[in-house]
């Protein structure tokens, strides 16, 4: 929050319509999560509801000798057990689906359960279920596996090795794809004729998410309809509707997916694993209902895991600062499996690598390359981040190594018109680069931060860190419903679903604008695929760009068509009906409200060329991307001592144009900082060289606790988009993209008279402890 906005914002909840948007509204969802009356999946109940969990692999790399299932199926209250065998001999496909377009290889998708051989700890073998979950956990450890272990790799460095054991034959170099963005002779040549080439070897470390909610699913089907209904935890019900199609083998009209309040999503319930599918298969099987909640150990077992890039880059300067060329080579780990699009996720992470910067020529190499590890996919910001952690921490290191005062290296190379296409292929449509990087540094004091000495009273080292930042934002369609009701009431369906985001809050602030109705008299829902048309879901800051212009388009339908009715019900040409504050006026005075033109629309005086009823439905295409932007400064002081980094200032300055909500907006920039800062700072999964994953519960892997992260002052300028009527950018993963390396700046700033020039994320204490060991010798 900013020093003087109010600690708690306006209670906007009753007031009458009027410019909503831009206004900090209160968020409606909050009195039921805060009071406990919101549904998540775990709280839903049915009658004859059985419970399922996973037998699961305690080796990374091993082809499957057997599984006696005899002791766990005679067990009291055990229903069924099922292994691969059952899948295969029943009419359900039983694999993930996964897109293998583009690749090198032809890898299958993640079984629901493991065929012959398993590819990473954790991998589902068994699924049990029973009456209770306490049985079904007895049960599935009673089930005898018996493995031939296989050698294991869990570097995507060393898998590329030609001694490495390979995951899949098809791909026995391990690498599942090679991709390339850019101008490789450009670069090349920009690095040869520069008058210096700054190089860093970067590791983007492999995080776990960690939502409140574990991933769950209640699955149902209904023998007479022939239909399943599933409930879970999802930020894409049409989606999963799909990827389940795919999985079961049934056609997405015979499957309903109801998405009740999420407890977190940050990409990990994006995507489809195989518990929602194993309790469907098993639903359908025993006609009954089956739940499943993965435990917090599964989910870190097996959850799908995020970044985990290994980047090598050369950045060409001349003497004057002028940043020439960037050549970047990069080998992102993708785990034991392909989920959904994971495979080439990582091809396209390089167009962002230009960020604020005016780079004439770009070449990024990334290979993705499988290994006995969790799978990846998308983790908030979901390459963005990696990017740039890539630009930043080489502009930084190139500050130093040049003797050039890091703002000016910025300033001197940022991007002034727009919109402008990069060496990438990115084209940004609007920014104002400058004033965002001026406007951050006077809200965080910079050049009085900078005259500090080296050290405080305490013996610490003081430093500051700076990150600009470029993010693309939405994409895709998405579709909106705006229904108006007989009384006048609204309600409003949207394809996104919000797990966090405030979509009751946002659309409704937006619909009450286009109609000019009473914001309380607005109804939103999401999050079933049965009463919304096909949605593609909240994820990769999409939402109000997407969702947000669609409910805008329909509520304008829906508005101009009350306009003609009540020009009928006021007998005046269309043309000279005003609107304002719910209240259509004739120009001879006579006026009707909103809600006598809603309860017309449905009655028997609607126009012979109209149609009855007061709706519209919108699917809306973004064309082109928005792209928002920031800058981010930071302070802190390490103690040479103990290692220990604390964040003194945090000052996070974004701009992602068109603010419907303001206050929505600042809760999402610090939500994404404090995952930044968790990254940076203290996360960090860790595998052995056999793939036992080490970093196996919150014991080993540090999430940041409250008072982890600082105080953060969030500062906003406002640069419209011109890519979409509300003029909005997304907002969700801008904290995730900045705060990384604005962080580690810092940190290498601080240590810099140690003549530390980098420390590999995560910064925890011990490491950063043993590099000024190193350095003092």
């Amino acid at each position: 929050m900013t020093d003087d906005a109010p600690a708690d914002p306006p209670d906007r909840g009753t007031e009458d319509s009027g410019d909503l948007v831009g206004e900090g509204v209160a968020r409606r969802e909050d009195a039921a999560l805060l009071t406990g009356a919101a549904t998540f999946t775990d709280d839903i109940d049915a009658t004859d509801l059985a419970y399922l969990t996973f037998a699961r692999s305690d080796e990374a790399h091993a082809e499957i000798e057997s599984v006696d299932a005899t002791a766990a199926e005679s067990m009291d209250g055990v229903l069924a057990v099922y292994t691969w065998e059952d899948v295969a001999a029943s009419a359900v496909p039983g694999v993930l689906p996964i897109s293998t377009h583009g690749l090198d290889c032809d890898p299958p998708g993640h079984p629901v359960l493991a065929r012959d051989r398993v590819r990473y700890q954790g991998q589902p073998v068994a699924a049990v279920v029973a009456e209770d979950r306490y049985r079904a956990r007895d049960a599935a450890d009673a089930v005898e596996i018996d493995y031939d272990p296989l050698p294991a790799v869990v570097d995507q460095r060393d898998a590329q090795e030609a001694d490495a054991p390979t995951v899949y034959d098809d791909a026995p170099d391990n690498v599942a794809v090679t991709s390339e963005l850019g101008d490789a002779d450009a670069a090349d040549e920009a690095v040869a004729a520069a008058d210096h080439v700054v190089e860093v070897d970067l590791t983007n470390n492999r995080l776990i998410p960690n939502a409140l909610e574990p991933r769950a699913a209640v699955a149902r089907w209904d023998a007479g309809d022939e239909r399943l209904t599933v409930e879970l935890t999802s930020q894409s019900p049409h989606g999963h509707r799909g990827k389940l199609s795919t999985t079961l083998g049934l056609p997405e009209s015979d499957i309903r997916v109801v998405a009740p309040s999420v407890g977190g999503g940050f990409g990990h319930k994006g995507h489809h694993h195989p518990g929602e599918a194993a309790a469907a298969f098993a639903a359908m099987d025993l006609d009954r209902p089956v739940k499943w909640t993965a435990t917090r150990g599964e989910n870190y077992l097996a959850g799908a895991h995020g970044r985990d890039h290994r980047t090598r880059a050369e950045l060409a300067v001349d003497d004057d600062g002028r940043i020439r060329g960037l050549r970047v080579e990069t080998d992102a780990n993708v785990g034991g499996y392909g989920l959904g699009g994971s495979l080439s996720m990582p091809g396209w992470y390089g167009s962002l690598l230009s960020s604020q910067y005016d780079i004439p020529a770009i070449h990024c190499e990334t290979r993705a390359v499988f290994t006995n590890t969790t799978p990846i996919h998308s983790y908030r910001g979901a390459g963005r981040p990696e990017a740039g952690y890539v630009i930043e921490r080489l502009v930084g290191a190139a500050a130093r190594e040049l003797d050039f005062d890091p703002v000016e290296l910025r300033r001197e190379n940022q991007i002034s018109e727009f919109p402008h296409e990069t060496a990438v292929g990115a084209t940004y449509d609007s920014g104002d680069y400058e004033l965002g990087l001026d406007e951050a540094l006077d809200a965080a004091g910079w050049d009085d931060l900078r005259e500090r000495p080296e050290r405080d009273d305490g013996g610490r080292y003081l430093g500051v860190g700076l990150a600009c930042y470029v993010e693309s934002t939405g994409g895709g369609h998405e579709s909106g419903v705006v229904r108006v009701h007989p009384d006048g009431t609204v309600t409003v369906y949207a394809g996104t679903h919000s797990h966090g985001q405030g979509h009751g809050t946002t659309y409704a602030q937006i619909v009450a604008d286009e109609l000019g109705v009473d914001y309380d008299a607005i109804d939103v829902n999401e999050g079933d695929s049965d009463a919304t048309p096909t949605g593609t879901g909240t994820f990769g800051s999409r939402s109000t760009i997407t969702g947000g212009n669609a409910v805008a388009e329909s509520a304008h339908v829906v508005r101009e068509k009350a306009r003609k009715l009540a020009a009928n019900l006021l007998d005046a040409p269309q043309d000279a009906v005003e609107y304002d504050d719910g209240e259509f006026a004739a120009p001879d005075g006579e006026t009707c409200t909103f809600a006598d033109v809603a309860e017309a629309a449905y009655g028997w005086g609607v126009p012979e060329d109209m149609d009855p009823g007061l709706e519209a439905t919108t699917f809306f295409e973004q064309e082109e991307t928005a792209y928002t932007f920031g800058t981010h400064a930071v302070a802190v002081a390490v103690d040479p001592e103990t290692g220990t980094v604390d964040i003194e200032r945090y000052v996070a300055l974004d701009d992602c144009g068109e603010r419907v909500n303001p206050t929505i907006v600042e809760g999402q920039v610090e939500g994404g900082v404090a995952q930044g800062i968790g990254q940076a700072r203290y996360e960090g999964a860790v595998y052995a060289a056999d793939g036992t994953l080490e970093t196996d519960s919150m014991l080993d892997y540090a999430v940041p606790r409250s008072f982890h992260v600082p105080d953060i002052q969030t500062e906003a300028t406002v640069t419209p988009s011109p890519t979409n009527d509300l003029g909005v950018k997304g907002i969700g993963e801008a904290g995730t993209i900045a705060a990384p390396p604005a962080v580690v700046n810092a940190v290498c700033d601080a240590l810099e008279p140690l003549g530390i020039s980098h420390v590999d994320m995560p910064l925890t204490e011990e490491r950063v402890w043993t590099a000024i060991r190193d350095a003092e010798g």
